[in-house]
């Protein structure tokens, strides 16, 4: 398959050994009907021995019989209806579901986790999903819980999103009438917002504990260093600022035609309608459009790294947030078009120049070698060391590498392991803390993985323990859970912070 310059930057010193081309934090990949024969000839093989004895021992052996990238090859023209793909009929799928359910029999997990390896075969095409979208699929009927490969010929399904599932939901149990405790907090925002130059230092102490919905954007362009503090200069900022966006369109989004910029293009082109493919609003073709051009742009105007798959998701948030000053009612189903053009232009560009803003603090993540989180996990796994001998222990004893699953919550800023309404009260509080997308994360990550320490500490093999990693159940998560998350992280960062060597052996 030909792959594009930012595809080849994804753990070449990871992968350069193996055969296959994973991409961490990919998501949905389609069957590829080229493998589908060779599949069916491989499991009649190994039909005969039973699974529960063939355990996972290594990485290479795992990621031969799970994916969690796209196939590079595949484009939206692929033939479903392709006589080769056709051959993955019932009987065999039906096998295939059999042999999983009896390989993961002995694990001790909760059902609803087994009940996620039933839907995700067969199973060298296994789709290690983010909680978020494993459990969104669980819940979408009972009838795909019965018979999970009944249409595996079919394109994804777009479910409709549960309730608790919602954006909107900002707490687990469902959004609440407004505390006298809220309405104080959102009048305090509205005074520091209204006052003339609005005090940054105290408008990050109070985003610190999440932000108001209702003057979020507003925080987040502050936030973001997109708008200055003065209110006089703001509304000629952004209109300055948005018209130099769409001038940057009109100069550059044509070449995208140009023969240098396909490889880049086509990436982009593929990964859009892969970026939270549960949620309704994301599939509409004006936004896909809006999030292409976003891309694009940023990609010729950033060479040093270029687009990197992962990139794509980090536009959803600002874009979310920004619809939402038009829309008061849910935006996951909300159709687009309803908007006027400049509302549009409006949202485009400021999600543009804030997503760029926060790029331009974590931008080694995304260079060649991807060297920004490289030293991330390995901070992460000198960190938990310290921190959590025995967790750090269990993985070396089942040779988990911590990059084997930690390379996706760098990349991804953990947007694949939370539902997008907890990522956007995570960061509510990046945006008020120092550093906060680049140096705070590392803390919220040991502290979501020292979360998961009985969990982890139950798995015993190297396949149980990467599945659990790979789709931990965070799905009901809101406001409470990530507050939770990010006082204990607060206290790493208090300890180990300002004295790395306390957790450097």
């Amino acid at each position: 398959s030909p792959t594009s310059a930012s595809q080849s930057l994804f753990l070449p010193f990871l992968f350069s050994a193996f055969s296959i081309q994973p991409v961490y934090g990919a998501q949905h990949p389609p069957l590829d009907p080229r493998l589908t024969k060779n599949f069916i000839k491989e499991r009649s093989k190994v039909s005969t021995v039973p699974l529960k004895n063939k355990k996972a021992s290594s990485f290479h052996e795992f990621a031969r019989n799970t994916s969690d990238a796209w196939d590079i090859g595949d484009d939206e023209e692929e033939d479903f209806s392709s006589p080769s793909f056709q051959t993955l009929n019932s009987k065999v799928a039906l096998a295939t579901a059999a042999q999983v359910l009896e390989n993961h029999s002995k694990l001790r997990v909760k059902p609803e986790r087994s009940q996620s390896t039933t839907s995700d075969v067969p199973a060298n095409y296994k789709v290690i999903k983010s909680s978020s979208d494993a459990q969104l699929s669980r819940n979408s009927s009972d009838t795909c819980l019965r018979n999970p490969l009944h249409k595996q010929q079919s394109l994804p399904l777009r479910p409709i999103i549960p309730l608790v599932a919602r954006i909107s939901d900002q707490n687990a149990s469902g959004a609440p009438p407004m505390t006298v405790r809220e309405k104080t907090r959102l009048e305090k925002f509205r005074q520091l917002l209204s006052s003339h130059n609005t005090d940054l230092d105290e408008l990050r102490k109070c985003s610190w504990p999440g932000v108001p919905r209702e003057v979020r954007p507003v925080t987040w362009r502050l936030l973001s260093g997109y708008l200055p503090a003065n209110t006089e200069r703001r509304k000629l900022t952004l209109q300055r600022k948005r018209e130099e966006y769409f001038g940057f369109i009109e100069q550059y989004y044509d070449s995208r035609n140009e023969e240098h910029h396909q490889d880049t293009y086509r990436q982009i082109h593929i990964d859009i309608p892969r970026t939270n493919p549960l949620i309704p609003l994301f599939q509409q073709p004006l936004v896909q459009e809006i999030f292409e051009r976003i891309l694009f742009i940023w990609a010729i105007r950033h060479p040093a790294s270029g687009y990197v798959q992962g990139i794509n998701d980090l536009v959803t948030p600002f874009f979310v947030v920004f619809l939402s000053e038009y829309v008061e009612e849910d935006v996951e189903n909300f159709d687009v078009t309803n908007l006027s053009q400049d509302m549009l232009r409006s949202i485009e560009a400021d999600s543009f120049w804030c997503m760029s803003k926060l790029l331009d603090g974590i931008q080694d993540n995304y260079t060649f070698a991807q060297p920004g989180i490289q030293k991330k996990v390995k901070a992460l796994e000198e960190l938990v060391s310290r921190i959590d001998e025995q967790v750090h222990n269990h993985f070396r004893r089942y040779e988990v590498e911590y990059l084997q699953f930690a390379f996706r919550w760098m990349n991804n800023l953990l947007m694949r392991e939370l539902p997008l309404r907890c990522t956007i009260r995570l960061w509510d509080t990046y945006q008020s803390e120092p550093e906060g997308f680049s140096h705070f994360h590392l803390y919220v990550c040991a502290a979501f993985l020292i979360k998961w320490r009985k969990e982890i500490l139950d798995e015993e093999d190297f396949q149980g323990l990467l599945m659990l990693l790979q789709n931990l159940p965070t799905i009901h998560w809101g406001n409470e859970e990530i507050g939770l998350l990010l006082a204990e992280a607060y206290r790493l960062k208090y300890m180990f912070a300002d004295a790395p060597n306390h957790y450097r052996r």
